[in-house]
């Protein structure tokens, strides 16, 4: 499965990174995702964005470890970056980030171009 395809990479001081997620997040992938997301959150260039957002829109099935994956990017990453995540409000991501109280800590957006304006 490919992860990551594609992503927007750090163009000056305000920068932000958008990582798409693959559709599956489990207990099978949730750990190696973890590196990757780091990797292109935190560029060998040193030229780190200030925002990075996670997008979980192609992201059919997520279970508590994407919520402990997200906790993970967000605690890593902090207090420097900021972390959006997008996930579509008739997902399975979106009612997991729900249920488990996400939603509270982490801004999340309906769609991607809301999120890379906000």
């Amino acid at each position: 499965m490919s992860f990551l395809p594609s992503s927007s990479g750090p163009r000056g001081p305000s920068a932000r990174v958008l990582l798409p997620f693959p559709p599956e997040i489990d207990f099978s992938n949730a750990d190696g995702l973890l590196p990757l997301i780091m990797s292109r959150a935190r560029p060998a260039s040193g030229r780190r964005p200030r925002i990075v957002v996670l997008d979980l829109t192609a992201t059919l099935f997520m279970d508590s470890q994407g919520v402990r994956l997200i906790n993970d990017v967000r605690r890593l990453l902090r207090p420097r970056t900021g972390v959006y995540v997008v996930a579509r409000p008739d997902s399975v991501a979106s009612r997991v980030l729900e249920l488990t109280g996400l939603r509270r800590d982490v801004p999340v957006y309906d769609n991607v171009a809301e999120a890379m304006a906000a």
